[in-house]
Formats: structure tokens, C-alpha cells, sequence
């Protein structure tokens, strides 16, 4: 851990000396022709107020570009793409293993890359976007599509109604569309340990999911109905499990605020031996974007449950038949300079779940403290540190209780 609260001073003392001049690169950025932080709050990933109109229009919006116009073709003069990279040191604070030896994150690893991929998007037509996250590591190497979408997008009434065909290999079936930062989609979140953070993803409703969704979004709500197999990529389920999602987004007083709810539900079959599997959980969230005097402030609450398995039927998201495995979190951001450096911290309170290598039948507790810093406004470094208790530690896992994570976060 010192070795990596070294290297965060050295980091954050080195980057404070460089200009505040930031230019925005990724493929967006240069569709629109406008600034990262035209659509993010304080950091990306988090989106703000118009982030969510661009995503809204399903990735449409130009401005930044000259265009290839013609009947029934509208697109960009170029194809627009990103680098997507995180590297990571981290430590955590589990014994030595029985030989005595210290290994793994242990010991305190470097992860180059934790991420990688290749994001290819932007502007396919007139009212057809798309986005395609390509792995650069090795994973599943038969799909290389990790996610992609392809919002179908068409405005009246002040509204975006969308049909959006999507894949994802581990983000669920709100992949699909999602304009909320609480991680009720799983890449959503204002801090890395989104374990730790947040109710959605302590429950597991991140899997793998191919599906439809199908979208209304307004400047005032957004809802989403999802019909989704619980596979990436080809899949031969049947029926289609639910996902349902709605939300309101007003604004009030100067402050962008947002709550809504998640419902997953349905029963399945799928592959060569089929196996029935249900999807039962639920899931609430809040969250206000805005300053407190001349410093911008973030706040982030969820809630979620998933339904204890049934005899015969197991809940993909909760394998247990004793008990429901359920979570809440209140997380929050404070710009100590706005747009620049970010303090955060968080609290998860849970049952029946598992972080860090703990038991998944006890309490859970985790509190996170960390900082952002924005070295441009595509390139951060973000410090988390969670210290975790409760019954589920009486028994110390193989992790120990503490983790620390030095992550350099870019989009290039």
C-alpha cells in the first residue's frame, strides 16, 4: 500500500504543475466538435444533463465534421474512434499463503491494462447511431464485439423513441440504454470500486445480455422496456427474459436530479443442454448533480434486492435459496477544484453478497474514500481505497479487508 500512496503523491505533484489547457480527442469529441466535458460531470465517465440529450439521440449530433450527404445516407467524412485504457496498481491486505510466499495483488500488483478496447461510434445515419466496444485483451476470443449497440432513433414531441438491438458480455440488460450515474449500468459509476458503490452492482445484475430495448426519453424522464437473453452474442433462449427501467430528471433549483427504478424478471431456457434460470431483482436509485456556493457537488444513492432462488428455478443473480440478497449505498463527489480534482466517498451496507473474497452469507460492509484527478479532460487518475467489516469478514478472506486501487483512466 505505501508503494502505491508514493506513487499517487509523485503522480498528483508532477500533474498539478501542467497547464489546465485540456482538448477533448475521443470519437464524440470529434463527431461533435465539442469538449469532453461539454457532456460529462466533472469526469468521465459520469454524463451530465446534455451528455444524456447526445445519448438520448442515439449518438447522432454533429457539428465538429465535414459530412457525406446524399438520399438516404448521412454520415461523417471519417469513421470516429477512441482508445479506451485503464491501468491499475493494486494492493490488497490478504495473509501469505501457506508456503509463506505473497502474490497477486497480495502482494501489490500492476494491471497493464485492466481495459482495453478499441471504441468505434457516432453518426451510422440521419436517425441510426451506433457504438462498438472491441476488446484489445484477451477474453472471449470468438467475440471481439464486447458491447455494441445500434439505436434506431426518431424524435417527436420533444421526445427520442429508440429500438436499440444490443449486446454486452458482462454489463446486463441495462446496457442497452441507461442515462443515470449510480451504476445502474455497470460502466456508469463516478468511482472505480462500483462493488463497493453501488446496490445494482453488489446484487449482480451485471452478466452477460443480448437484446432489444426499446426507449422513451425526454428531457423531463426516460423509460426502457429490454426483452434480453442472459448470453453474448448468439443465442437461442427462448422466451426472452424482462427489463424494465424508468426515471424521472428534473431539474430544480439549479440542480440536475434524477431518480427512478429497475425491475428484471422472467424465466429461460438456453444453449445445448438448457437449464431453466429466472431473473428476479429490483433496484432504486437517486442522484443530484450540482454546486454547493462555487463548488460542484455529486450525490448517489441506490438501493437493490435480488430474490432468493426457487426450488427447481435458480435467480442468475442470486443462487441462494435461504435468504434475498439485497444492498444500499450513498456515494458522493466534491470538486475541490472544479473540473480538476474530485474527492469522493462512499458507503455500501449489504447481505448475502460477496466483495473481496469474503463469505456471501453475512453482512457486508464497505467505505471508500478516494480522489480524481483530471491530468486532461480524456486522461484521469483516480485513488480508491474501501475498508471492508462485518459478519461476512469474521472469517478473514484470502483478500483481506482492505483494498487500494491507483488507476490512470484515459480516452485517447
Amino acid at each position: 500500500m505505501k508503494k502505491i500512496l508514493l506513487a499517487a503523491v509523485f503522480l498528483f505533484t508532477v500533474f498539478i504543475m501542467l497547464p489546465n489547457d485540456a482538448y477533448a480527442v475521443p470519437a464524440f469529441a470529434r463527431q461533435t466538435g465539442m469538449a469532453c466535458n461539454t457532456c460529462h460531470f466533472q469526469h468521465f465517465p459520469s454524463l451530465n444533463s446534455f451528455g444524456r440529450a447526445f445519448k438520448s439521440g442515439g449518438y447522432t449530433q454533429i457539428g465538429g465534421q465535414s459530412m457525406i450527404e446524399g438520399d438516404l445516407l448521412s454520415v461523417p467524412a471519417v469513421l470516429n474512434a477512441s482508445l479506451v485504457l485503464k491501468a491499475r496498481g493494486q494492493k490488497t491486505t490478504g495473509d501469505s499463503g501457506a508456503s509463506g510466499t505473497t502474490s497477486g495483488t497480495n502482494k501489490g500488483e500492476f494491471q497493464f491494462p485492466d481495459e482495453a478496447a478499441l471504441m468505434i461510434g457516432g453518426r451510422a445515419g440521419e436517425h441510426v447511431g451506433f457504438l462498438l466496444e472491441s476488446s484489445l485483451k484477451a477474453a472471449d476470443a470468438g467475440n471481439r464485439f464486447t458491447n455494441f449497440k445500434l439505436p434506431f432513433t426518431y424524435k417527436t414531441m420533444d421526445a427520442d423513441f429508440s429500438v436499440i438491438p444490443f449486446t454486452s458480455d458482462g454489463s446486463g440488460p441495462s446496457y442497452g440504454f441507461e442515462l443515470l450515474n449510480t451504476g445502474a449500468v455497470s460502466m456508469a459509476r463516478p468511482i472505480e470500486h462500483g462493488a463497493e458503490t453501488s446496490a445494482q452492482r453488489f446484487i449482480g445484475t451485471a452478466t452477460a445480455a443480448t437484446g432489444f430495448s426499446f426507449v422513451a426519453a425526454h428531457s423531463l424522464f426516460f423509460a426502457n422496456y429490454s426483452a434480453w437473453a442472459p448470453v453474448h452474442g448468439d443465442t437461442d433462449a427462448g422466451p426472452y427474459l424482462a427489463y424494465l427501467r424508468a426515471a424521472v430528471t428534473p431539474t430544480v433549483a439549479g440542480w440536475d436530479l434524477g431518480a427512478g427504478a429497475q425491475w428484471w424478471g422472467g424465466t429461460t431456457k438456453y444453449g445445448a443442454t438448457p437449464t431453466r434460470k429466472s431473473a428476479k431483482a429490483w433496484a432504486a436509485d437517486i442522484q443530484a448533480q450540482g454546486n454547493a456556493g462555487d463548488y460542484p457537488v455529486g450525490l448517489y444513492l441506490t438501493y437493490g434486492i435480488a430474490q432468493k432462488s426457487g426450488a427447481g428455478t435458480a435467480n442468475m443473480f442470486n443462487s441462494g435459496t435461504a435468504d434475498n440478497k439485497k444492498a444500499w449505498s450513498a456515494a458522493g463527489e466534491f470538486g475541490i477544484i472544479p473540473s480538476r480534482l474530485t474527492l469522493l466517498a462512499a458507503y455500501l451496507s449489504g447481505k448475502g453478497g460477496s466483495l473481496n473474497g469474503s463469505t456471501a452469507d453475512g453482512y457486508t460492509n464497505a467505505t471508500t474514500v478516494g480522489a480524481n484527478f483530471n491530468i486532461t479532460q480524456n486522461l484521469e487518475l483516480q485513488l480508491n481505497n474501501s475498508w471492508y467489516s462485518g459478519s461476512a469478514f469474521n472469517a478473514t478472506p484470502a483478500d483481506g479487508d482492505t483494498k487500494t486501487t491507483l488507476m490512470l483512466f484515459g480516452a485517447f
